[in-house]
C-alpha cells in the first residue's frame, strides 16, 4: 500500500495554532502590499509614420493625469483615488492597488516632439508621437546599369 506524504496534514493536529499562523501571515502579506505603488500597463506600437503609446488607466479621471515630454523623457504621472462607498456594509476584499503614480519613458530623436498628442478614452490613454519626416521609410529607386 502507497501513502503519500503531505505536510500541511501534520499540521492539522494543530488547527487552531495553524489557522491562526495563516491569517497573521495573511494580513501582512495584505498590509505590505497595500503600500505598493501601482503603475498602470503600457503597450507601446511602432507603425512605419508614428509611436503609439497606449496606458490602461480605469476609474482615472482624465484631470488627474499628466502627460509630458521633456529633454527626450515621456512622463506619465496621475492618481487613482480610493472612494469608499457609503453603505452600511463593508468592503470584503480590496485587491486593485490605489494611489499616485509615474511612468518614465525613453523618446527617441526620431519622433517630433512639436506634434505629439493625447487622447484619453473609455479608461485608456493614448499618446501619439509622430515621426519626423527625416524618419520616416522611404523606397529610393535605383537604376542598374549593364
Amino acid at each position: 500500500m502507497l501513502t503519500r506524504y503531505n505536510p500541511v496534514s501534520a499540521l492539522d493536529a494543530f488547527p487552531t495554532e495553524f489557522r491562526l499562523f495563516q491569517d497573521t501571515l495573511s494580513k501582512w502579506i495584505d498590509e505590505t502590499t497595500q503600500g505598493r505603488p501601482w503603475t498602470p500597463p503600457v503597450d507601446i506600437l511602432e507603425t512605419e509614420n508614428e509611436l503609439v503609446l497606449k496606458a490602461d488607466m480605469p476609474d482615472v479621471k482624465m484631470s488627474d493625469i499628466k502627460v509630458d515630454l521633456e529633454n527626450g523623457t515621456l512622463s506619465l504621472k496621475g492618481q487613482r483615488k480610493f472612494e469608499a462607498e457609503k453603505k452600511e456594509k463593508g468592503y470584503h476584499r480590496i485587491e486593485r492597488s490605489y494611489g499616485s503614480f509615474a511612468r518614465y519613458f525613453a523618446v527617441p530623436d526620431t519622433v517630433d516632439p512639436e506634434k505629439v498628442s493625447a487622447e484619453y478614452k473609455n479608461g485608456v490613454l493614448t499618446v501619439t508621437l509622430p515621426k519626423k519626416e527625416v524618419a520616416k521609410p522611404r523606397t529610393v529607386k535605383i537604376d542598374v546599369r549593364d
